[in-house]
Parts: C-alpha cells; structure tokens; sequence
C-alpha cells in the first residue's frame, strides 16, 4: 500500500475520533442534587414563544455545540435567619419575632423555569438575601393582620399564614420554601410577659387544683381500691367455698357412683352365686328325683305317692328358704347345696337299703310259706299278735271312771241279774280281735280264733262273778270304783 494512503486513512480516523469525542463531550448528565440549565437555541414552548431555557432535574441532554450552552443550579437547601423586630401587630403593639427560614430551588417545571430565568448564575448568598427581603415583606404583612394572643398562642395558624404568603411569593423567583422555625416571640411593652404570667399563674393554679384533685382522686381511688380488695377478696372466698363446696359434691358423687358400681357388682356377684346356688340344687334335686325314682319301683303305689308329695313339698320349701336366704347365705350356697345334696343321697340311699331289706325279707318270708303270700301275712299277724292285743287293752286303759252306782232288782231274764249283765256289756263294748281282723279284712286262723274267744269269756264271766260277789246287801246298789 502507497505511503500516501495510509496517511489519508490515519488522518481519516483521527478526525473521525476527534468528532465522535467532540460529540460525546457535549452530552451532558444532571446530578440529582442539580439542575441542568440549558439555554441558546431551545426551541419554542407549546405557544408558539421561543423558549429562553430548557431545564432538566435527572437524566441527561446533548448540548448542541455553538448553537446551545448549559450552566448548573445546586439545590441544596439554604438556610436564612430572619430576625424580624418591631412588626406592628393588628393591635398597634410591636412585637419581635426572631425566625428561621430554609428554601431552596424547586424542582417543579414552571417553578424550576422560574429559577433558571431569575437565579441562574446568582451566587449562594445572592439567592439568600434575595429571599430574606421577600420574607421580610410577607412576615410583617402577615404580623399586621393577627391579634398577639393569636400569634402567641394559635402558633400553628400562625406558621401555616407565613407559609402560605411567603411561599407564594418565592416561587416567583424559583424557590420553595422547605420549613419555618420561629422562636420566642416579644414585644417591648411587656404584653406578652404580662400574658406569660398570667398563664403561668394560671397554670400553676391549675397544677395546684390538679394535683388537690389528683390527692382526692387518689384517696377515693384507695378507699375504692380498699373496698374492691375486700370485694374481690370476699368473692374470692366464696368462690373458694363455691369450689369446695363443688369439690366436695363431686366427691360425693363420685363416692356414690363407685358405691353403686360396687353395689351393682355385689348384685351380679350375689345374682351369679345365687344362679349357681340354684343350678346346684336343681342339679341335686335331679338327684334326689332319680334316687326317687328308684326308690319308687320298689314301694307301694301309697308310699310312692306320699314320698313324692314330700318331696316336692321339701323341694319348694327348699326353693323358697333359698330365695329368701340368698342375699345372707350367698358364699355358703354352694357348700349347703352339697351337704343337702350329699344328705338327700344318704337319704334316698337309707330309704333304697330299708326297701329293698324287706323285699328281701318278704320275699324270704313268702318263699318259707311255701309261696302263699297268704300265709305268709299270717305269720306276720301272728307275730305282731301280743302288740295289737296290748293296743286292743290300750282302748279302754285310759277311761277314767270314779263311781257307778246301779239299782239291781236280783232277777234276770236269762237267769242273771241286772249287774251281771251290766258288766258283761260293758267287757262286751271291746271289740273282739277276730272282729277286729275282720275290719282289717283279714281272718285269724282256726287254731288261734277259738282259744282267744274262750279265754276272753271266761274272762268276762269272772270279771261278773266278782262284780257280784262285791255286792254290799240286798238293795240292788253296787258301787265300782277305779
């Protein structure tokens, strides 16, 4: 490549980068504690008027080179102390009001325009004393329209007055107004001090009435105090008896529902006992009916039946005993319904033993009658002769006769006397013992009937000869005596 070529090319890109620099450094950012003030030519506003200045708060802007310049104003807050001193007031007293003022630039778009028209390239303590003589003017103006008492003790209408006028008028030139301080407020004529201490005596009376009425208070608050705590203490005792008291019935209850727990477990225990009780005696009376039933094979159709209605008897007797005892005798039911059960076998098992002997003996009895039943019953009368004659004595052992007297006349019809016949009816009143087997629908056998009979005649007859040979004389009176 030719030498003059790259010369062109070098000088090429150095003018290239001399404008692209040149452009970059007229792009310009805001900070954001500053506004960017750009004037020249900046174009018209929306009436068609040619701008005298473009303002920007943030962001950035490209200044155009020859045709535009820009220039920064600093928000920072400036404070201004106003010392405003023989203000007329509206009741012609003058007063002092020593104050503090802190503006600053605004950032609102007509406002900030404001600024830039008005401020820009004013130095720090032009802006303030700028400010200072426009609030100078506002604050007395303000001062002349209200009362002292107003602007003493109304402070807050005092400040919003002198923020609304004066605020105002500082945006006339660009600022806004940030805060109002005033300080104490005087006058030279001591009318204020004269108010102070009227308020202060004020005050102090109100303080001593206060704190009179706070003692009351607190002797009334302790005398309440006192009667709430007896109150609440006495409501809290009989709380405590209400607890007690509720304790005690929940106890009671309780005490009662385990009882009944206890009671309705002794009522199953004694019900199961009983039931148990009762099946053991039906077991036993199953038993005894078998042993009854045994033992009614080998009886008589009479000694059966009356067995058996003595046994059912002794059976609900037994039921009934057993109802009735069984809330005493509970624990025992079982060893009773053994013993009884165990008795009722030895019972039946005597009763068996006694039955089948005299079927045994019977039967042996029959058999050395050579098989005459008959017979053999006789033999057994025969046996039981002396007893049934001592029992026939018996009839007649017992009268008790103390005196007869009879009226004989000594002549009878059959050859007797009247007292012979007496006596002879009267051993004639006891039955005869064959009659007597007759009765029984039995017969006495030849070879004993006769001799009885002839023995017991020859018995009456000498019981008559006696009777007459006793008798005193001839007068038919015979005395017998027991």
């Amino acid at each position: 490549m030719p030498m003059e070529t790259v010369i062109i090319i070098c000088i090429v890109a150095v003018v290239l980068f001399a404008a692209i620099a040149a452009i970059l450094s007229r792009y310009r950012k805001c900070p954001s504690d500053k506004v960017l003030v750009i004037y020249g030519k900046v174009g018209t506003d929306k009436n068609g008027q040619t701008k005298s200045a473009k303002c920007i708060h943030g962001g950035a802007a490209f200044i155009v080179p020859v045709l535009q310049s820009y220039q920064y104003m600093d928000l920072t807050p400036i404070s201004i102390n106003v010392d405003l001193k023989n203000a007329l007031s509206k009741q012609n007293i003058r007063i002092n009001v020593p104050s503090r003022f802190t503006v600053g630039i605004s950032t609102e778009p007509g406002i900030m325009q404001n600024a830039a028209e008005r401020l820009l390239g004013l130095k720090m303590i032009e802006v303030q004393e700028l400010a200072k003589d426009i609030i100078f003017g506002q604050l007395r103006l303000i001062i002349a329209t209200m009362d002292i008492e107003e602007i003493n003790s109304d402070r807050d209408k005092f400040l919003i007055a002198v923020s609304n006028n004066v605020e105002i008028e500082l945006k006339k030139i660009g600022l806004r107004l940030i805060n109002v301080n005033v300080t104490d407020i005087t006058d030279e004529s001591g009318y204020l001090e004269s108010l102070g201490k009227e308020a202060a005596a004020k005050a102090i009376n109100d303080a001593k009435k206060s704190v009179a009425e706070k003692h009351r208070d607190g002797e009334i608050g302790q005398a309440n105090a006192q009667k709430d705590q007896r109150i609440q203490v006495a409501s809290a005792n009989a709380s405590a008896i209400d607890g007690e008291n509720a304790a005690k019935i929940e106890v009671a209850q309780s005490e009662a529902k385990r009882r009944e727990a206890e009671a309705e477990a002794l009522r199953m225990a004694t019900a199961a006992e009983a039931v148990q009780a009762a099946k053991a005696k039906q077991e036993a009376y199953v038993a005894q009916q078998e042993a009854e039933r045994t033992r009614a094979e080998l009886e008589r159709a009479t000694q059966q039946a009356d067995i058996i209605v003595k046994a059912q008897v002794a059976k609900q007797q037994a039921e009934i005993a057993a109802e009735a005892e069984a809330e005493v005798a509970r624990r025992k039911a079982r060893g009773e319904a053994d013993a009884i059960f165990a008795k009722m076998e030895a019972e039946a098992k005597g009763n068996q033993e006694i039955l089948v002997k005299q079927a045994e003996g019977m039967r042996q009895l029959v058999d050395a009658a050579g098989g005459d039943a008959d017979a053999a019953v006789k033999f057994i009368v025969a046996d039981k002769l002396e007893q049934l004659i001592a029992i026939q004595v018996e009839a007649i052992k017992n009268i008790k006769i103390d005196r007869i007297t009879v009226w004989d006349t000594g002549a009878g019809a059959d050859g007797k006397g009247s007292t012979a016949n007496f006596l002879s009816g009267l051993m004639k009143s006891v039955p005869p013992l064959g009659d007597l087997f007759k009765q029984a629908g039995m017969e006495l056998p030849d070879f004993l009937g006769k001799d009885i009979e002839e023995t017991l005649e020859k018995s009456r007859e000498e019981a008559v000869k006696r009777a007459s040979e006793e008798m005193s004389d001839g007068s038919g009176v015979v005395d017998i005596k027991d």
